[in-house]
Protein backbone atom coordinates (compact mmCIF):
# COMPACT_ATOMS: atom_id res chain seq x y z
CA UNK A 1 0.00 0.00 0.00
CA UNK A 2 1.22 3.26 -1.16
CA UNK A 3 2.48 6.12 1.49
CA UNK A 4 -0.61 8.63 -0.56
CA UNK A 5 -3.23 5.64 0.30
CA UNK A 6 -2.26 5.33 3.92
CA UNK A 7 -2.33 9.41 4.37
CA UNK A 8 -5.97 9.07 3.14
CA UNK A 9 -7.03 6.31 4.67
CA UNK A 10 -6.07 7.62 7.99
CA UNK A 11 -7.66 10.91 7.11
CA UNK A 12 -10.88 9.17 6.11
CA UNK A 13 -10.86 7.33 9.41
CA UNK A 14 -10.09 10.24 11.58
CA UNK A 15 -13.21 12.41 9.93
CA UNK A 16 -15.48 9.82 10.54
CA UNK A 17 -14.73 9.30 13.97
CA UNK A 18 -15.20 13.26 14.63
CA UNK A 19 -18.51 13.47 12.73
CA UNK A 20 -19.80 10.47 15.05
CA UNK A 21 -18.54 12.72 17.93
CA UNK A 22 -20.83 15.68 16.77
CA UNK A 23 -23.60 14.26 19.35
CA UNK A 24 -21.77 16.42 21.84
CA UNK A 25 -23.07 19.43 21.33
CA UNK A 26 -26.42 19.51 19.34
CA UNK A 27 -29.07 22.29 18.68
CA UNK A 28 -32.23 20.38 19.82
CA UNK A 29 -35.22 22.28 21.14
CA UNK A 30 -33.82 25.92 19.76
CA UNK A 31 -36.41 27.00 16.45
CA UNK A 32 -38.31 30.47 16.25
CA UNK A 33 -41.43 30.96 17.46
CA UNK A 34 -42.75 33.74 15.45
CA UNK A 35 -44.66 33.61 12.39
CA UNK A 36 -45.17 35.83 9.61
CA UNK A 37 -48.50 37.14 9.10
CA UNK A 38 -50.56 36.49 5.77
CA UNK A 39 -53.14 37.94 3.53
CA UNK A 40 -56.53 36.63 5.96
CA UNK A 41 -55.28 38.31 8.95
CA UNK A 42 -54.99 41.90 8.10
CA UNK A 43 -58.52 42.55 7.50
CA UNK A 44 -59.28 45.80 5.60
CA UNK A 45 -61.80 48.46 6.33
CA UNK A 46 -64.77 50.13 4.62
CA UNK A 47 -62.19 53.41 3.49
CA UNK A 48 -59.90 51.12 1.89
CA UNK A 49 -62.52 48.94 0.20
CA UNK A 50 -64.17 51.85 -1.17
CA UNK A 51 -61.06 53.02 -3.06
CA UNK A 52 -59.82 50.06 -4.80
CA UNK A 53 -58.57 50.49 -8.49
CA UNK A 54 -56.72 49.22 -10.79
CA UNK A 55 -53.96 51.68 -10.64
CA UNK A 56 -51.12 52.42 -8.77
CA UNK A 57 -49.24 55.84 -8.33
CA UNK A 58 -46.98 56.51 -10.79
CA UNK A 59 -42.99 56.40 -9.37
CA UNK A 60 -42.75 60.01 -10.45
CA UNK A 61 -45.89 61.10 -7.68
CA UNK A 62 -45.25 64.50 -7.59
CA UNK A 63 -46.09 65.51 -11.33
CA UNK A 64 -49.68 65.20 -10.25
CA UNK A 65 -49.85 68.24 -9.27
CA UNK A 66 -48.56 69.58 -12.51
CA UNK A 67 -46.08 72.21 -11.56
CA UNK A 68 -42.49 72.68 -13.87
CA UNK A 69 -41.09 74.25 -10.86
CA UNK A 70 -41.45 71.30 -8.33
CA UNK A 71 -40.48 68.45 -10.76
CA UNK A 72 -37.13 70.80 -11.70
CA UNK A 73 -36.95 71.23 -7.77
CA UNK A 74 -37.25 67.39 -6.96
CA UNK A 75 -34.52 66.37 -9.53
CA UNK A 76 -32.27 68.73 -7.99
CA UNK A 77 -32.85 67.33 -4.92
CA UNK A 78 -31.84 64.11 -5.72
CA UNK A 79 -28.75 64.96 -7.59
CA UNK A 80 -27.09 67.16 -4.70
CA UNK A 81 -28.73 66.10 -1.40
CA UNK A 82 -25.71 65.59 1.16
CA UNK A 83 -28.70 63.28 2.63
CA UNK A 84 -28.70 61.09 0.26
CA UNK A 85 -25.56 61.04 -0.64
CA UNK A 86 -24.74 59.50 3.03
CA UNK A 87 -27.58 56.99 2.35
CA UNK A 88 -25.51 55.93 -0.84
CA UNK A 89 -22.32 55.89 0.64
CA UNK A 90 -24.15 53.40 2.99
CA UNK A 91 -25.20 51.01 -0.08
CA UNK A 92 -21.62 50.96 -1.35
CA UNK A 93 -20.33 50.44 2.12
CA UNK A 94 -22.89 47.21 2.13
CA UNK A 95 -22.83 45.89 -1.21
CA UNK A 96 -18.70 45.95 -0.32
CA UNK A 97 -19.46 43.87 2.34
CA UNK A 98 -21.13 41.48 0.24
CA UNK A 99 -17.64 41.51 -1.96
CA UNK A 100 -15.70 40.75 1.77
CA UNK A 101 -18.59 37.95 2.19
CA UNK A 102 -17.88 36.64 -0.93
CA UNK A 103 -14.38 36.43 -1.39
CA UNK A 104 -14.19 33.86 1.89
CA UNK A 105 -15.60 31.16 0.24
CA UNK A 106 -12.88 30.96 -2.15
CA UNK A 107 -9.43 29.67 -1.60
CA UNK A 108 -7.08 31.94 0.19
CA UNK A 109 -3.95 32.44 -0.67
CA UNK A 110 -0.91 34.02 1.32
CA UNK A 111 2.77 34.86 1.06
CA UNK A 112 5.07 36.32 4.00
CA UNK A 113 8.90 36.56 3.70
CA UNK A 114 11.28 37.94 6.56
CA UNK A 115 14.91 39.23 5.59
CA UNK A 116 17.62 39.72 7.90
CA UNK A 117 21.10 41.29 7.97
CA UNK A 118 22.91 39.97 10.81
CA UNK A 119 26.39 41.09 11.73
CA UNK A 120 28.28 39.25 14.86
CA UNK A 121 29.94 40.60 17.61
CA UNK A 122 33.49 41.12 17.49
CA UNK A 123 34.67 40.64 21.06
CA UNK A 124 33.86 37.33 21.39
CA UNK A 125 30.81 37.59 23.60
CA UNK A 126 29.61 33.67 22.62
CA UNK A 127 33.01 32.48 22.84
CA UNK A 128 35.55 31.56 19.82
CA UNK A 129 33.71 30.93 16.64
CA UNK A 130 33.93 31.22 12.80
CA UNK A 131 31.11 33.79 13.03
CA UNK A 132 33.37 36.33 14.86
CA UNK A 133 33.80 39.66 12.74
CA UNK A 134 31.53 38.51 10.03
CA UNK A 135 27.90 39.12 8.84
CA UNK A 136 25.34 37.04 7.01
CA UNK A 137 21.88 37.21 5.75
CA UNK A 138 19.05 35.24 6.86
CA UNK A 139 15.52 34.52 5.47
CA UNK A 140 12.01 33.10 5.93
CA UNK A 141 9.42 32.42 3.19
CA UNK A 142 5.74 31.35 3.19
CA UNK A 143 3.47 30.67 0.76
CA UNK A 144 0.27 28.96 2.23
CA UNK A 145 -3.17 28.17 0.34
CA UNK A 146 -6.22 27.29 2.36
CA UNK A 147 -9.41 26.60 1.17
CA UNK A 148 -12.55 26.33 3.43
CA UNK A 149 -14.55 23.26 2.62
CA UNK A 150 -17.94 24.66 4.10
CA UNK A 151 -19.61 20.94 4.44
CA UNK A 152 -22.62 22.77 6.28
CA UNK A 153 -23.16 26.08 4.56
CA UNK A 154 -21.80 28.64 6.96
CA UNK A 155 -20.04 30.49 4.98
CA UNK A 156 -22.55 30.22 2.07
CA UNK A 157 -24.61 31.90 4.55
CA UNK A 158 -22.73 34.22 5.36
CA UNK A 159 -22.60 35.30 2.07
CA UNK A 160 -26.59 35.33 2.22
CA UNK A 161 -26.87 37.38 4.96
CA UNK A 162 -24.33 39.83 3.74
CA UNK A 163 -27.05 40.25 0.43
CA UNK A 164 -29.40 40.62 2.46
CA UNK A 165 -28.34 43.60 4.66
CA UNK A 166 -27.01 45.21 1.70
CA UNK A 167 -31.18 44.72 0.06
CA UNK A 168 -32.08 46.40 3.90
CA UNK A 169 -29.88 49.19 3.10
CA UNK A 170 -31.19 49.85 -0.42
CA UNK A 171 -34.70 49.61 0.37
CA UNK A 172 -33.55 52.29 3.55
CA UNK A 173 -32.12 54.50 0.65
CA UNK A 174 -35.60 53.90 -1.09
CA UNK A 175 -37.29 55.37 2.18
CA UNK A 176 -34.61 58.21 2.29
CA UNK A 177 -34.98 58.93 -1.10
CA UNK A 178 -39.44 59.30 -0.71
CA UNK A 179 -39.41 60.96 2.58
CA UNK A 180 -37.19 63.70 1.18
CA UNK A 181 -40.19 63.78 -2.32
CA UNK A 182 -42.55 64.08 0.64
CA UNK A 183 -41.18 66.48 2.40
CA UNK A 184 -40.37 69.03 -0.57
CA UNK A 185 -43.82 67.86 -1.76
CA UNK A 186 -45.25 69.50 1.63
CA UNK A 187 -42.93 72.26 1.70
CA UNK A 188 -43.83 73.36 -1.33
CA UNK A 189 -47.57 72.89 -0.17
CA UNK A 190 -47.49 75.15 2.38
CA UNK A 191 -45.43 77.67 0.35
CA UNK A 192 -48.53 78.22 -2.38
CA UNK A 193 -50.72 78.26 1.13
CA UNK A 194 -48.54 81.08 1.83
CA UNK A 195 -49.22 82.95 -1.09
CA UNK A 196 -52.51 81.85 -1.33
CA UNK A 197 -53.62 83.82 2.00
CA UNK A 198 -51.29 86.78 1.54
CA UNK A 199 -53.68 87.33 -1.33
CA UNK A 200 -56.30 87.28 1.15
CA UNK A 201 -54.71 89.94 3.25
CA UNK A 202 -53.79 92.12 0.87
CA UNK A 203 -57.45 92.11 -0.15
CA UNK A 204 -58.40 92.71 3.50
CA UNK A 205 -55.56 96.03 3.83
CA UNK A 206 -57.20 97.26 0.68
CA UNK A 207 -61.06 97.15 1.94
CA UNK A 208 -59.57 98.65 5.43
CA UNK A 209 -57.78 101.43 3.53
CA UNK A 210 -61.05 102.06 1.56
CA UNK A 211 -62.93 102.20 4.32
CA UNK A 212 -60.27 104.46 6.29
CA UNK A 213 -60.69 106.79 2.93
CA UNK A 214 -64.32 106.30 3.67
CA UNK A 215 -64.34 107.74 6.97
CA UNK A 216 -61.76 110.62 6.01
CA UNK A 217 -64.07 111.64 3.38
CA UNK A 218 -67.36 111.71 5.39
CA UNK A 219 -65.36 113.83 8.21
CA UNK A 220 -64.72 116.44 5.57
CA UNK A 221 -68.36 116.46 4.41
CA UNK A 222 -69.23 116.85 7.85
CA UNK A 223 -71.28 113.72 8.05
CA UNK A 224 -68.82 111.55 10.07
CA UNK A 225 -66.60 111.98 12.97
CA UNK A 226 -63.07 111.17 14.33
CA UNK A 227 -64.35 108.18 16.25
CA UNK A 228 -65.20 106.67 12.79
CA UNK A 229 -61.72 107.39 11.53
CA UNK A 230 -60.29 105.47 14.97
CA UNK A 231 -62.37 102.86 14.09
CA UNK A 232 -61.48 102.68 10.39
CA UNK A 233 -57.78 103.01 10.79
CA UNK A 234 -57.14 100.26 14.32
CA UNK A 235 -57.19 97.65 12.56
CA UNK A 236 -54.97 98.46 9.30
CA UNK A 237 -51.51 98.10 11.67
CA UNK A 238 -52.81 94.58 12.51
CA UNK A 239 -53.40 93.54 8.75
CA UNK A 240 -49.67 94.66 7.95
CA UNK A 241 -48.43 92.91 10.74
CA UNK A 242 -50.10 89.87 8.79
CA UNK A 243 -48.66 90.49 6.16
CA UNK A 244 -45.65 91.05 7.51
CA UNK A 245 -45.62 87.04 8.73
CA UNK A 246 -46.95 86.07 5.87
CA UNK A 247 -44.08 87.23 3.82
CA UNK A 248 -41.45 85.94 7.00
CA UNK A 249 -43.68 82.98 6.53
CA UNK A 250 -42.95 82.57 2.61
CA UNK A 251 -39.34 83.49 3.24
CA UNK A 252 -38.76 80.35 5.76
CA UNK A 253 -40.79 77.91 3.37
CA UNK A 254 -38.23 78.65 0.39
CA UNK A 255 -35.17 78.18 3.10
CA UNK A 256 -36.77 75.29 3.74
CA UNK A 257 -37.09 74.16 0.47
CA UNK A 258 -33.11 74.99 -0.29
CA UNK A 259 -31.91 72.84 2.68
CA UNK A 260 -34.10 69.95 1.75
CA UNK A 261 -32.66 70.61 -1.87
CA UNK A 262 -28.76 70.89 -0.72
CA UNK A 263 -29.17 74.42 -1.76
CA UNK A 264 -28.08 77.97 0.13
CA UNK A 265 -30.93 80.04 1.25
CA UNK A 266 -29.92 82.05 -1.79
CA UNK A 267 -31.21 79.48 -4.64
CA UNK A 268 -34.20 79.39 -2.42
CA UNK A 269 -35.21 83.09 -2.74
CA UNK A 270 -35.55 82.47 -6.41
CA UNK A 271 -38.31 80.39 -6.04
CA UNK A 272 -41.84 81.38 -7.64
CA UNK A 273 -45.30 81.14 -6.89
CA UNK A 274 -46.45 77.44 -7.09
CA UNK A 275 -48.91 76.61 -9.23
CA UNK A 276 -50.44 73.73 -8.38
CA UNK A 277 -53.54 71.78 -9.55
CA UNK A 278 -54.47 67.87 -9.00
CA UNK A 279 -57.15 65.92 -10.33
CA UNK A 280 -55.88 62.57 -9.62
CA UNK A 281 -58.05 60.60 -7.84
CA UNK A 282 -56.49 58.10 -4.66
CA UNK A 283 -55.72 54.39 -6.76
CA UNK A 284 -55.28 51.42 -5.24
CA UNK A 285 -54.47 48.04 -6.33
CA UNK A 286 -57.15 45.31 -6.66
CA UNK A 287 -55.63 42.66 -4.39
CA UNK A 288 -55.49 43.60 -0.83
CA UNK A 289 -53.42 43.71 1.13
CA UNK A 290 -49.77 42.71 1.10
CA UNK A 291 -50.36 44.18 -2.57
CA UNK A 292 -50.95 47.38 -1.41
CA UNK A 293 -47.97 47.21 0.87
CA UNK A 294 -45.75 45.25 -0.76
CA UNK A 295 -43.74 48.41 -2.04
CA UNK A 296 -43.67 50.15 1.04
CA UNK A 297 -39.68 50.51 1.54
CA UNK A 298 -40.09 49.72 5.47
CA UNK A 299 -42.01 46.89 4.71
CA UNK A 300 -39.58 45.55 1.98
CA UNK A 301 -36.62 46.13 4.22
CA UNK A 302 -38.43 44.17 7.16
CA UNK A 303 -39.00 41.43 5.19
CA UNK A 304 -35.43 41.33 3.93
CA UNK A 305 -34.50 41.72 7.88
CA UNK A 306 -36.39 38.76 8.33
CA UNK A 307 -34.10 36.96 5.40
CA UNK A 308 -30.78 37.94 7.06
CA UNK A 309 -31.58 36.57 10.39
CA UNK A 310 -33.00 33.32 8.88
CA UNK A 311 -29.31 33.01 7.47
CA UNK A 312 -28.08 33.96 10.90
CA UNK A 313 -29.88 30.90 12.45
CA UNK A 314 -28.26 28.21 9.75
CA UNK A 315 -24.73 30.17 10.20
CA UNK A 316 -25.14 29.19 14.15
CA UNK A 317 -26.34 25.89 13.21
CA UNK A 318 -23.60 25.41 10.97
CA UNK A 319 -21.12 25.79 14.30
CA UNK A 320 -22.38 22.45 15.62
CA UNK A 321 -20.56 20.73 13.07
CA UNK A 322 -16.63 19.82 12.22
CA UNK A 323 -15.36 22.04 10.07
CA UNK A 324 -12.62 21.02 7.39
CA UNK A 325 -10.04 23.17 5.83
CA UNK A 326 -7.71 21.73 3.01
CA UNK A 327 -4.24 23.06 3.62
CA UNK A 328 -0.68 23.65 1.42
CA UNK A 329 2.12 25.05 2.04
CA UNK A 330 6.01 25.61 1.22
CA UNK A 331 8.14 27.30 3.44
CA UNK A 332 12.11 28.02 2.87
CA UNK A 333 14.41 28.87 5.38
CA UNK A 334 17.70 30.30 4.85
CA UNK A 335 20.48 31.00 7.49
CA UNK A 336 23.45 32.92 5.22
CA UNK A 337 24.40 32.37 2.31
CA UNK A 338 23.01 35.38 -1.09
CA UNK A 339 20.39 37.40 -0.82
CA UNK A 340 18.01 34.99 -3.58
CA UNK A 341 18.98 31.82 -1.77
CA UNK A 342 15.38 30.96 -0.33
CA UNK A 343 14.46 30.59 -4.31
CA UNK A 344 16.85 27.65 -4.94
CA UNK A 345 14.75 24.58 -5.12
CA UNK A 346 17.01 22.69 -2.30
CA UNK A 347 15.97 25.20 0.58
CA UNK A 348 12.27 24.00 0.12
CA UNK A 349 9.90 22.26 1.81
CA UNK A 350 6.92 21.42 0.86
CA UNK A 351 3.01 20.35 2.99
CA UNK A 352 -0.06 19.45 2.38
CA UNK A 353 -2.94 17.53 4.65
CA UNK A 354 -6.86 18.85 6.30
CA UNK A 355 -7.52 20.61 9.26
CA UNK A 356 -10.50 19.16 10.80
CA UNK A 357 -12.14 21.17 13.84
CA UNK A 358 -14.79 19.72 16.38
CA UNK A 359 -16.78 21.33 19.06
CA UNK A 360 -17.12 18.78 21.70
CA UNK A 361 -18.15 20.93 25.07
CA UNK A 362 -18.09 24.55 24.71
CA UNK A 363 -20.14 25.23 28.47
CA UNK A 364 -23.07 26.47 25.95
CA UNK A 365 -21.63 28.91 23.94
CA UNK A 366 -22.89 27.56 20.40
CA UNK A 367 -26.44 27.18 22.09
CA UNK A 368 -26.16 30.36 23.74
CA UNK A 369 -25.68 31.63 20.09
CA UNK A 370 -28.15 29.75 18.51
CA UNK A 371 -30.79 30.86 20.97
CA UNK A 372 -29.66 34.35 20.12
CA UNK A 373 -29.93 34.48 16.28
CA UNK A 374 -33.65 32.72 16.98
CA UNK A 375 -34.38 35.65 19.47
CA UNK A 376 -33.07 38.04 16.65
CA UNK A 377 -35.25 35.90 13.98
CA UNK A 378 -38.65 36.22 15.90
CA UNK A 379 -37.72 39.71 16.84
CA UNK A 380 -37.84 40.41 13.20
CA UNK A 381 -40.87 38.40 12.23
CA UNK A 382 -42.84 40.53 14.78
CA UNK A 383 -41.31 43.90 13.84
CA UNK A 384 -42.49 43.08 9.84
CA UNK A 385 -46.12 41.85 10.96
CA UNK A 386 -46.15 45.14 13.36
CA UNK A 387 -45.00 47.41 10.02
CA UNK A 388 -47.54 45.78 8.04
CA UNK A 389 -49.97 46.72 10.63
CA UNK A 390 -49.04 50.19 11.13
CA UNK A 391 -48.96 50.28 6.95
CA UNK A 392 -52.24 49.73 6.96
CA UNK A 393 -53.11 51.85 9.72
CA UNK A 394 -51.25 54.70 7.85
CA UNK A 395 -53.15 54.08 4.77
CA UNK A 396 -56.70 53.86 5.51
CA UNK A 397 -56.22 57.43 7.62
CA UNK A 398 -55.45 58.85 4.93
CA UNK A 399 -58.24 57.31 2.82
CA UNK A 400 -60.71 58.44 5.83
CA UNK A 401 -58.96 62.09 6.34
CA UNK A 402 -59.33 62.54 2.17
CA UNK A 403 -62.39 61.48 2.22
CA UNK A 404 -63.18 64.04 5.16
CA UNK A 405 -61.63 66.93 3.26
CA UNK A 406 -63.63 66.10 0.39
CA UNK A 407 -67.06 66.63 2.63
CA UNK A 408 -65.39 69.46 4.36
CA UNK A 409 -64.40 71.10 0.77
CA UNK A 410 -68.03 70.45 -0.47
CA UNK A 411 -69.37 72.38 3.04
CA UNK A 412 -66.96 75.24 2.91
CA UNK A 413 -67.59 75.96 -0.91
CA UNK A 414 -71.47 75.97 -0.19
CA UNK A 415 -70.68 79.02 2.34
CA UNK A 416 -68.58 80.23 -0.02
CA UNK A 417 -71.36 80.97 -2.45
CA UNK A 418 -73.44 82.28 0.23
CA UNK A 419 -70.89 84.75 1.24
CA UNK A 420 -70.22 86.23 -2.03
CA UNK A 421 -74.03 86.24 -2.74
CA UNK A 422 -74.08 88.56 0.93
CA UNK A 423 -71.20 90.54 -0.06
CA UNK A 424 -73.00 91.25 -3.63
CA UNK A 425 -76.16 92.29 -1.67
CA UNK A 426 -74.48 94.42 0.47
CA UNK A 427 -72.81 95.75 -1.72
CA UNK A 428 -75.70 96.46 -3.55
CA UNK A 429 -77.65 97.76 -0.60
CA UNK A 430 -74.99 100.34 -0.08
CA UNK A 431 -74.70 101.69 -3.51
CA UNK A 432 -78.57 102.26 -2.80
CA UNK A 433 -78.05 104.09 0.33
CA UNK A 434 -79.86 101.16 2.19
CA UNK A 435 -77.08 100.63 4.50
CA UNK A 436 -74.00 101.85 5.71
CA UNK A 437 -70.24 100.19 4.80
CA UNK A 438 -70.05 98.09 7.87
CA UNK A 439 -72.31 95.90 6.53
CA UNK A 440 -70.28 95.83 3.30
CA UNK A 441 -67.47 95.61 5.76
CA UNK A 442 -69.35 92.62 7.51
CA UNK A 443 -69.85 90.57 4.46
CA UNK A 444 -66.88 91.27 3.07
CA UNK A 445 -64.47 89.95 6.24
CA UNK A 446 -66.79 87.03 5.76
CA UNK A 447 -66.00 86.18 2.26
CA UNK A 448 -62.06 86.47 3.36
CA UNK A 449 -62.75 83.67 5.93
CA UNK A 450 -64.29 81.42 4.04
CA UNK A 451 -62.19 82.22 1.38
CA UNK A 452 -58.73 81.33 3.66
CA UNK A 453 -61.08 78.53 4.76
CA UNK A 454 -60.84 76.67 1.60
CA UNK A 455 -57.87 77.56 0.68
CA UNK A 456 -56.37 75.73 3.65
CA UNK A 457 -58.39 72.79 3.20
CA UNK A 458 -57.85 72.73 -0.17
CA UNK A 459 -53.61 72.88 1.04
CA UNK A 460 -54.60 69.56 3.08
CA UNK A 461 -56.01 68.31 0.39
CA UNK A 462 -53.32 68.05 -1.36
CA UNK A 463 -50.75 67.32 1.38
CA UNK A 464 -52.84 64.50 2.26
CA UNK A 465 -52.78 62.94 -1.28
CA UNK A 466 -48.92 63.26 -1.15
CA UNK A 467 -48.57 61.41 2.34
CA UNK A 468 -51.55 58.66 0.80
CA UNK A 469 -49.09 57.95 -2.46
CA UNK A 470 -45.84 57.87 0.02
CA UNK A 471 -47.74 55.44 2.34
CA UNK A 472 -48.23 53.07 -0.87
CA UNK A 473 -44.06 53.65 -1.12
CA UNK A 474 -44.11 55.83 -4.09
CA UNK A 475 -45.83 53.14 -6.93
CA UNK A 476 -42.06 52.30 -7.42
CA UNK A 477 -40.63 49.53 -5.33
CA UNK A 478 -40.90 46.40 -4.92
CA UNK A 479 -38.97 43.11 -3.53
CA UNK A 480 -37.13 42.19 -6.52
CA UNK A 481 -36.29 45.85 -7.54
CA UNK A 482 -33.25 47.53 -5.64
CA UNK A 483 -29.99 49.52 -5.95
CA UNK A 484 -28.75 46.33 -5.04
CA UNK A 485 -30.09 43.56 -7.41
CA UNK A 486 -28.88 46.27 -9.97
CA UNK A 487 -25.69 45.99 -8.68
CA UNK A 488 -25.32 42.26 -8.28
CA UNK A 489 -26.50 41.86 -12.38
CA UNK A 490 -23.72 44.21 -13.36
CA UNK A 491 -21.44 42.71 -11.36
CA UNK A 492 -22.30 39.01 -12.52
CA UNK A 493 -22.14 40.61 -16.58
CA UNK A 494 -18.43 41.71 -15.47
CA UNK A 495 -17.73 38.44 -13.70
CA UNK A 496 -19.70 36.02 -16.85
CA UNK A 497 -19.31 38.68 -19.97
CA UNK A 498 -21.35 37.14 -22.89
CA UNK A 499 -19.11 36.59 -25.82
CA UNK A 500 -20.87 37.97 -29.24
CA UNK A 501 -22.00 35.04 -31.10
CA UNK A 502 -23.10 33.57 -28.52
CA UNK A 503 -26.40 31.85 -27.39
CA UNK A 504 -26.80 34.38 -25.68
CA UNK A 505 -25.72 37.58 -27.03
CA UNK A 506 -28.54 39.85 -28.33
Amino acid sequence: MSHDLQLGLCLTTLFAVLTSLAGCIDSRGIIPQAGLLHDKELVTDKAIRKAIETAWPDHQWWQAYADPQLNIWIEQAMADSPTLAQVRARVRQAQAMVDVAEATEAPQLNFDTRIQYKRWPDDFFYGPSTLNHNANLNSRTNLRLSYDLDLWGRLRNNQEQAMNLAQVVATEERAAVLELESNIVRSYIQLALYYEELDIVNASLHQREKLLQLAEQRLRMGLGTQLEINEAEAPIPDVRRQLDLLRENIALACNQLAALAGKGPGEGAQLKRPKLSLHAKPALPSSLPLELLGRRPDVVASRWQVTAEARGIEMAKAEFYPNVNLLAALDTLSRGGSLLHFLQYESLARAFGAAISLPVYDNGRRRGNLSANTAGYDMAVEQYNQTLVMALKDISDHLIRLHSLHEQHEFVTHALDTAKRRYELAQNAYDRGLVDYRRVLEAQTELFEQQRLRKQIHASQLSTQAKLWVSLGGGVLDAGSSPVNDWLKARDILHNPVHPGSPDAG
